[in-house]
C-alpha cells in the first residue's frame, strides 16, 4: 500500500513537473513571437534602405536642394557663371560642377560645387585639373550656388574607389579667405551679375576709415616686406624700400592711387581718396609716371619700374600684380555706389577716361584677375586691412571668380 501511494505520489509530481516545463515553453514563445512583432515594426519603421538614402545622383540632388546629402558625380569643369562651365584653363580653385554623365555639357544638368578652403589644395581645379572626368562623392547642404542649384559649404570630399576615409577638414583650419564664406559672404553665396553687385557693396560698405595722413603708417604695415620688416614693397617697381624713405623727393615712396583719383574727382578726400584697399606704396617718379592713365596692355618699358609699360593713354603693370590692379578696381567699383557723397565708380571697356567716373580696360581687367590669381602677399594685405584698419575686405581676393559673375 505504502509502495503504490509512493507510486502515485511520484506520477503526480511529474504531471506537475510536465505542466511546469510546458508553461515554461509556451512563455518563451511568446516572448519570441512578441520580439519578431517588435523587430518587425522597427524594420518597417527604420528600414535598411535608410542608410543609403542620402547617397545622391546629380540629378536627384538638383531635385532635391535645402536638404542635405552625399552626392556623387563627375567632374565635368568649373562653374564662372550661372550658365557658364569652362574645362580648361581652369581661373581659381574655388568651384567645380559634378555631372551624372562625364561627356555632360548641358549647366542645367551638372550641380555647381563650392570648394571651400579646406579643401581647395587637393579638389581645387586650377590645382589639379587631372579631377576632370574623376567621380567624387561630396558632402554638404545642398543650396544654390552661382545662382544655380548647387551644394554649398561642403563638408566631405571623397574620390570614388579610393580606399582611404573621406578628407575632412582639419579641426583648426588655418585662416584663410574661404572661412569667411559662413560669416562675412554668407548673404552674397550664390548670387550673380548685379544681385552679386548690390549684395557685396552691403557687405563691404561698413567699413572704417583713414585720414589721409593715416594712409602712411598703415601702409608701412599692409605692404610690408616679409623678408625685411623695416620695408616696404614699392607696388609697380617691386623694389624693397626703407618704410621711412616716404615722401615727395626723386627716391622715395609716396602714396599711389590704383583707381586714379581724379576719375570721379575724389581726390585725397576721407572714403576712395583714402581707402587703402586701393592704396599702395610706389616710387615717387613711377607713379607721376602712371598719372592718371587706364589700364590696358601695351606701350614702352617705364625707367624704374622693370615689366611695367605706358603709353599716351594707359598703363600695364608688370606681370606680378596685374591680377592685383584688376581687384583693387573691381573692388572700387563696388564699393562705391554714389550714395556716400561720392561718385558712382563703374568699370568701361575704354581708356582715356579723363575725370569721368570709369576706370578701364574692363576686358583687359578681367583678364589679368585671371592670369594672375591673388598670392600670398595679396592675401595677407587683405587680412591686414580687415583687422587692424578698415574692418572690410576686398570680395576678389577672396572670391576672384566673382568677377566674371558680374562683368561677364
Amino acid at each position: 500500500m505504502v509502495t503504490l501511494r509512493r507510486q502515485q505520489g511520484v506520477a503526480r509530481s511529474g504531471e506537475r513537473t510536465s505542466v511546469v516545463q510546458a508553461n515554461r515553453v509556451n512563455r518563451w514563445r511568446s516572448l519570441a513571437a512578441l520580439v519578431g512583432v517588435v523587430t518587425a515594426v522597427v524594420a518597417l519603421q527604420v528600414p535598411g534602405a535608410a542608410v543609403a538614402a542620402d547617397q545622391l545622383t546629380v540629378a536627384e540632388a538638383i531635385a532635391r536642394q535645402g536638404g542635405t546629402g552625399t552626392v556623387r558625380g563627375h567632374v565635368v569643369g568649373q562653374p564662372t557663371a550661372t550658365t557658364t562651365v569652362v574645362r580648361s584653363g581652369f581661373p581659381s580653385d574655388y568651384a567645380l560642377a559634378l555631372a551624372d554623365s562625364a561627356a555632360e555639357t548641358d549647366p542645367s544638368e551638372m550641380l555647381y560645387v563650392q570648394i571651400t578652403a579646406s579643401f581647395r589644395a587637393e579638389f581645387g581645379l586650377r590645382t589639379n585639373p587631372d579631377l576632370l572626368g574623376t567621380r567624387l562623392d561630396v558632402t554638404g547642404p545642398l543650396r544654390s550656388y552661382f545662382a544655380h542649384p548647387g551644394l554649398t559649404s561642403p563638408t566631405a570630399f571623397s574620390p570614388v574607389g579610393d580606399t582611404e576615409p573621406p578628407t575632412e577638414p582639419p579641426t583648426e583650419p588655418p585662416t584663410d579667405p574661404g572661412d569667411y564664406d559662413e560669416t562675412y559672404y554668407r548673404s552674397a553665396l550664390g548670387l550673380t551679375g548685379d544681385a552679386l553687385k548690390d549684395e557685396l557693396h552691403e557687405i563691404i560698405s561698413t567699413n572704417a576709415t583713414l585720414s589721409y595722413s593715416q594712409v602712411w603708417d598703415a601702409l608701412k604695415k599692409t605692404d610690408e616686406d616679409p623678408a625685411n620688416s623695416a620695408n616696404v614693397i614699392l607696388f609697380y617697381s617691386g623694389r624693397s624700400q626703407s618704410k621711412n624713405s616716404n615722401g615727395g623727393g626723386v627716391g622715395q615712396w609716396n602714396r599711389e592711387h590704383v583707381w586714379a583719383k581724379s576719375h570721379g574727382d575724389f581726390g585725397t578726400a576721407t572714403g576712395p581718396g583714402t581707402d587703402i584697399h586701393h592704396l599702395r606704396p610706389t616710387d615717387v617718379q613711377v607713379n607721376s609716371a602712371r598719372g592718371n592713365k587706364d589700364f590696358d596692355n601695351g606701350g614702352s618699358p617705364v625707367p624704374g619700374a622693370p615689366g611695367n609699360l605706358t603709353d599716351h593713354d594707359s598703363w600695364e603693370p608688370r606681370d606680378d600684380v596685374k591680377g592685383d590692379v584688376a581687384r583693387m578696381i573691381f573692388y572700387m567699383a563696388v564699393r562705391y555706389e554714389g550714395g556716400d557723397g561720392f561718385a558712382d565708380l563703374e568699370l568701361n571697356d575704354a581708356v582715356s577716361n579723363g575725370s569721368r567716373p570709369y576706370m578701364g580696360r574692363t576686358s583687359v581687367l578681367l583678364d589679368w584677375n585671371a592670369e594672375d590669381p591673388p598670392d600670398a602677399f595679396e592675401q595677407r594685405r587683405n587680412q591686414v586691412v580687415y583687422d587692424d584698419f578698415q574692418g572690410n575686405r576686398n570680395p576678389f581676393i577672396d572670391h576672384p571668380e566673382w568677377a566674371d559673375a558680374i562683368w561677364n
